[in-house]
C-alpha cells in the first residue's frame, strides 16, 4: 500500500532543465515577497522612482534659487529641512537630487550591462583566443578601483551628467563581463546546446535564443546590486568636484558644501548625507531579494 504523503509539507515545483527561470513568474513574486528586507527595498527604489519623475511637483521651491536672506537656516515649518550657504531649499534639492542619482545609476549601470553581457557571452560561448584577448582586457579594467579610473575618464572627458555615466559605466564592464562568462561556460555543456548545434541552429541564435535566457537571472541580480555601488561612485564624484558641474543639484556635491559649515550648520551635510545612506541600504536589500529569488545556486 502506498505511504500517503504529509500535507504539511509543501515543495515548490522544480523546473526543467534548460527551463528559462522567468517561467513562473508567480512562484518568483511570492519567493520575493517573503523576505521582508527585498520589499523594503522594492519600496524604497519605488519612492526613488516617483521623487524623481515627479520632483517639479514635489518640490516646494525651485532648486536653483538663492536668497541669502535665509540663508543656513535650520529646519524650520517653511523650509522644512533647512537652507544652505546659498539660501537654497534642502528639500527640495534632494528631491532633485534623486532625479540625477537615479538616472546616473540606473544608464550608467544599463550601459556597462549591454557591453559586460556582450562581451561575456562571446567570450563564454567561442573561448580560445577570443577568450584570454577578452578576459586579459577586463582584467585590465579590474586593475584600477572603480572610483579611480572615474576620476581618470572624468579628467578627460569633462565634467556633466553625461561623462559621468560613461566614466561609471566603465568601471563596471568587467563584473558583468565575469559574471557572464562563467554562467555560460556551464550552461554550454548542457545537452540541449549540444543537440541545438547538432541540428544545424547558428551561433547567434544558440547564444541569444538558448544560452542568453538561462543566464539572465545572475545578470539582473548583479544589475541590481551594482546599482546602488554607481550611486555611490556618482556621489563620490561630486564630492571631489568631478560631478556635474553647479548649481546642479547633486547630493555628493551637496554633502561637500556642507563640510565647511558643519560645526554651525550641520544640516545641510546630514540631509543629503541620509538620503543617500536610505538610498544605497534599500537598493543593496533589494538586490539580495532579487538574488535569493533568482541566483539558482542558492535555491533550496
Amino acid at each position: 500500500m502506498a505511504r500517503p504523503a504529509d500535507s504539511a509539507t509543501t515543495t515548490e515545483p522544480e523546473a526543467a532543465p534548460g527551463a528559462s527561470p522567468w517561467r513562473d513568474r508567480r512562484l518568483l513574486w511570492r519567493r520575493f515577497q517573503r523576505n521582508k528586507g527585498a520589499m523594503f527595498g522594492l519600496s524604497i527604489f519605488l519612492l526613488m522612482v516617483i521623487t524623481a519623475v515627479f520632483a517639479p511637483w514635489l518640490a516646494p521651491f525651485d532648486p536653483l534659487e538663492q536668497n541669502y536672506l535665509h540663508a543656513m537656516q535650520t529646519p524650520s515649518a517653511k523650509h522644512w529641512l533647512g537652507t544652505d550657504s546659498f539660501g537654497r531649499d534642502i528639500l527640495s534639492r534632494i528631491i532633485y537630487g534623486a532625479r540625477i542619482a537615479l538616472i546616473v545609476g540606473v544608464l550608467a549601470v544599463l550601459l556597462s550591462m549591454i557591453v559586460g553581457v556582450t562581451l561575456g557571452l562571446i567570450s563564454g560561448y567561442y573561448g580560445g583566443m577570443v577568450d584570454t584577448i577578452i578576459m586579459r582586457i577586463m582584467d585590465g579594467l579590474f586593475a584600477f578601483p572603480i572610483l579611480i579610473l572615474a576620476i581618470a575618464l572624468m579628467a578627460i572627458l569633462g565634467l556633466g551628467v553625461r561623462n559621468v555615466i560613461i566614466a561609471v559605466a566603465v568601471g563596471y564592464i568587467a563584473p558583468f563581463a565575469r559574471v557572464t562568462r562563467g554562467d555560460v561556460l556551464a550552461v554550454k555543456e548542457e545537452t540541449y546546446i549540444e543537440a541545438a548545434r547538432l541540428t544545424g541552429v547558428s551561433h547567434m541564435a544558440i547564444i541569444f535564443r538558448h544560452i542568453f535566457p538561462n543566464v539572465l537571472a545572475p545578470v539582473i541580480v548583479q544589475g541590481a546590486l551594482r546599482v546602488s555601488a554607481a550611486i555611490i561612485t556618482e556621489a563620490g564624484l561630486s564630492f571631489l568636484g568631478l560631478g556635474p558641474p553647479p548649481p546642479t543639484p547633486v547630493w555628493g556635491s551637496m554633502i561637500s558644501e556642507g563640510r565647511e559649515f558643519l560645526v554651525i550648520s550641520p544640516h545641510i551635510s546630514t540631509f543629503p548625507g541620509l538620503a543617500l545612506m536610505i538610498t544605497v541600504i534599500g537598493l543593496n536589500l533589494f538586490g539580495d531579494g532579487l538574488r535569493d529569488t533568482l541566483d539558482p545556486r542558492l535555491k533550496k
